[in-house]
C-alpha cells in the first residue's frame, strides 16, 4: 500500500510544526533559567496554572472568562462583517456612491480604534454595549474595503452575460457579485478577526469586571507572573482557534475555486 504525495507532505509539515513547537519550548525555559527573574516564569509553571486554573476549573472559568469575552468578540465581528458586506456591496457596484464615502471611509480607517475608546465609553458606558460596538468599528474598514475591491474586481464578462440571460438581480448578487468578491472578503475577515481579538482585550484591560482581559489585568496588578503568562497564552490558543474555524470555513466556501 503506497501513501499519496498529499500524505507526505502533511506528515512532513506536522512534523516540522511540532519541532518547531519544541525548539520554542526548549528556548523558553532556558531563557528563564538564564533570566533568573520573577517575572519569566518557566514554560512548566505557565502550563501547569493553564491546566490548573483555566482547563480544570472548566464551568467557572467558562462563566467568568470565556463566554465574556468570546460574546462581546463575535457579536462585534459577525455585526461588522454583516454591515460591511452589505454596504461594500453597494459602494463597489455604484462608482458615484464610492466618490462620495470613500474619502470618509478611509479618514475614519485611519484613526486607530483604541484612540475611540473614551469617546466610547462616555457615550456607551462601560456594558458590554460599549465593547461590542468598539469591536466593530475597528473591524468595520477592513472587511468594508476589502468587500470594495473584491466586487470592482469581478470581470465584467460574468456581470455582462447574467444581464443578457436576464438574470435577476438577487440571483446575480448571490451567484455572480457575491462569489467572486468572496477571496477578497475572506481576505478582509482574517485581518479584521485578529483586530476584533486586540480590541477584544483592550476593551477589558480599561473597563470590565470579567472576561479574558480581565483577568489578565488582576493578574498583573497582583503581582501574579505566572497567571499572567497562563492567560497570555490562553488569549493565544483562542486566537489561533478561531482562526483555524475561519479558515475551515473558507475552504468550504471557495471550494469551488480550487476545482
Amino acid at each position: 500500500m503506497t501513501v499519496s504525495s498529499g500524505t507526505k507532505r502533511r506528515a512532513k509539515d506536522l512534523a516540522l510544526q511540532v519541532t518547531v513547537v519544541i525548539v520554542v519550548l526548549v528556548g523558553w525555559k532556558v531563557w528563564t533559567e538564564i533570566a533568573d527573574s520573577l517575572f519569566f516564569p518557566p514554560p512548566n509553571e505557565v502550563l501547569r496554572e493553564v491546566w490548573d486554573g483555566w482547563i480544570r476549573d472548566w464551568s467557572n472559568t467558562w462563566d467568568e472568562n470565556l463566554r465574556p469575552s468570546l460574546t462581546r468578540l463575535l457579536a462585534g465581528f459577525l455585526l461588522a462583517a454583516v454591515l460591511s458586506v452589505g454596504f461594500g456591496v453597494a459602494i463597489g457596484r455604484s462608482r458615484a456612491l464610492g466618490d462620495y464615502v470613500e474619502p470618509i471611509i478611509h479618514f475614519v480607517r485611519s484613526i486607530p480604534p483604541p484612540a475611540l475608546l473614551p469617546l466610547f465609553l462616555v457615550l456607551l458606558g462601560i456594558g458590554d454595549n460599549m465593547k461590542v460596538v468598539l469591536i466593530a468599528v475597528g473591524v468595520f474598514p477592513p472587511i468594508l474595503l476589502n468587500t470594495i475591491e473584491g466586487v470592482r474586481s469581478i470581470d465584467p464578462l460574468y456581470l455582462d452575460t447574467a444581464t443578457a440571460y436576464r438574470i435577476p438581480r438577487r440571483r446575480r448578487l448571490t451567484h455572480v457579485i457575491l462569489p467572486g468578491a468572496a477571496p477578497k472578503i475572506f481576505a478582509g475577515l482574517r485581518i479584521s478577526l485578529s483586530i476584533a481579538v486586540i480590541l477584544m482585550v483592550i476593551s477589558e484591560l480599561v473597563a470590565a469586571t470579567n472576561g479574558v482581559g480581565f483577568r489578565i489585568l488582576r493578574a498583573q496588578r497582583q503581582f501574579k507572573m505566572v497567571d499572567l503568562w497562563a492567560g497570555l497564552v490562553v488569549l493565544g490558543a483562542i486566537g489561533a482557534a478561531l482562526n483555524g474555524v475561519l479558515a475551515l470555513i473558507e475552504r468550504r466556501v471557495l471550494r469551488w475555486s480550487r476545482v
